[in-house]
């Protein structure tokens, strides 16, 4: 009996040891503690400056590093932030896969992995047929661009009836009705049906997983206050919504329907006629969920940091009219293709991106086998955090990073100039497949909002804060403004 409890007592010991005992030459970094890793260090040090990617960058500064080590729970993790590591990243194909978590599981309702999340041949297949099928349906044409006008000419309806507007109330809808309507072919009835449950459930995840991914144990000890039972539920809801219009299309398909993604994937579904394709209806859900998440919340979330930052600087935005006024005749109905002639709105949209990222940490990465990463050891299937804030307030690379300037993407002609530092969207093979849509809205609904109206603060002396809400998208902090029409 005593020999027994002597070898259990080892054993607990030598995985105790284990446990804290980093891998050769990674990274520098903070201590590991038995079962949680370095997490209440992170933990912590997020909750004093608000963010979880301030953290990160405090950490680097305090070990001196670029590249910081890292165990979240039993998760090795490593947060790279300055551009040529970021770069590097992004492009190495032995960088190109997604940490395989508990948090990879919840996020994919515990089915299938989409896009976003997917790997391998299942990636390449889905994602080419993704993007060959949204392009065929309108994306980046002219097509998105009248459905992207139908949805403002709605938002103008409901702003003329109003004195103060909380625009952040009014995007999300627009822009995931744009969605529906390429995806699904309808827009949605309500808008307290997948807006709330895709809202709820951003707000239940950040980048590194949370909890659930470091410790998915906590789930049986605590399913509350994990949020494992909300995430559950969420799920659920989510499942249910997609569902149902999924099985409608499937009752009304026919085999030369192609007017929407939904009728495309059934198509090719039932051109397979494979039960071992990746062509199934639980693909469809998750891909129709990774579009709606990639695409509404950032759209919606930048979208409503440019008007705020029309309301803080209206030196900006009365520039910004000046040059639609020169431009275009009052019915002339904005294009996407009508970008290049306004450089300087182009220039704003992206200081707007820089300026305020919402996205400060883009998804995490995997590493498919051993890799030296400047200089250090990176263990196979280490999860990397890319930790893009620091990149974008950088002085070496910006000079005045804090302000906010649109002229610095600008030439002295007035003409775009490309900061390779630039990422708005990322790089590489897994660079966000939505691009033309995110642009084609931010372009046309800028325009089209600040050539109708004057955007100005409710109270000039107590003006709205800049500063951004963390969580897996930043958002700005609810605010109202004054929508005031500038011409009848």
């Amino acid at each position: 009996m005593l020999a027994l409890v002597l070898v259990f007592v080892s054993f607990i010991l030598f995985w105790l040891k284990l446990s804290v005992t980093k891998p050769r030459n990674f990274p520098p970094g903070p201590k590991w503690l038995p079962m949680v890793g370095s997490l209440p260090f992170l933990k912590r040090l997020s909750i004093k400056l608000g963010s979880q990617h301030r953290a990160l960058t405090e950490m680097s500064k305090q070990f001196k590093t670029n590249v910081l080590g890292l165990k979240l729970g039993g998760e090795i993790m490593i947060s790279v932030e300055d551009y040529e590591t970021i770069r590097e990243v992004l492009t190495c194909e032995q960088y190109d896969q997604r940490p395989n978590n508990f948090f990879i599981r919840l996020r994919t309702l515990g089915t299938c992995k989409g896009i976003t999340c997917a790997e391998g041949k299942l990636w390449t297949e889905q994602r080419s047929f993704v993007v060959r099928h949204l392009r065929n349906i309108g994306l980046g044409k002219k097509i998105m661009d009248l459905k992207i006008q139908d949805e403002i000419a709605n938002l103008f309806k409901i702003i003329d009836e109003r004195v103060e507007v909380q625009i952040a109330k009014l995007l999300p809808f627009a822009i995931i009705n744009i969605l529906w309507s390429m995806v699904a072919g309808k827009r949605i009835a309500s808008e307290n049906q997948l807006l709330d449950i895709i809202n709820k459930r951003t707000k239940a995840f950040d980048m590194s997983g949370g909890v659930l991914a470091q410790q998915p144990w906590l789930r049986y000890i605590i399913p509350e206050r994990s949020g494992y039972n909300l995430i559950k539920k969420l799920n659920k809801e989510l499942k249910a919504f997609l569902m149902e219009t999924i099985n409608e299309h499937h009752e009304t398909w026919t085999e030369d329907n192609q007017e929407d993604f939904i009728y495309s994937f059934i198509t090719e579904m039932k051109k397979m006629n494979d039960p071992q394709s990746s062509f199934t209806d639980e693909q469809l859900l998750i891909v129709c969920l990774d579009l709606f998440v990639g695409g509404f919340t950032t759209t919606s979330s930048t979208l409503d940091f440019f008007f705020l930052m029309m309301v803080l600087y209206p030196d900006v935005q009365a520039k910004i009219q000046a040059n639609l006024d020169e431009t275009f005749d009052d019915n002339y109905q904005i294009e996407f293709t009508d970008r290049h002639r306004l450089p300087y709105i182009d220039a704003v949209i992206k200081e707007v991106q820089r300026y305020r990222t919402i996205l400060p940490v883009i998804g995490p990465r995997r590493s498919t086998k051993e890799m030296n990463l400047s200089g250090y050891t990176i263990p196979k299937d280490t999860t990397i955090l890319i930790n893009l804030a620091p990149t974008y307030m950088s002085k070496e690379i910006w000079g005045d990073p804090e302000n906010f300037r649109p002229e610095r993407f600008l030439d002295e002609s007035g003409e775009l100039v490309s900061h390779p530092q630039f990422l708005p969207f990322g790089l590489g093979k897994r660079k966000c497949l939505g691009d033309a849509f995110a642009r084609g809205c931010l372009f046309i609904f800028t325009t089209e909002f600040l050539r109708r109206y004057e955007i100005r603060p409710v109270d000039e002396k107590n003006l709205p804060s800049a500063e951004p809400l963390p969580g897996l998208v930043a958002s700005p902090r609810p605010y109202f403004a004054k929508f005031t029409r500038r011409r009848q």
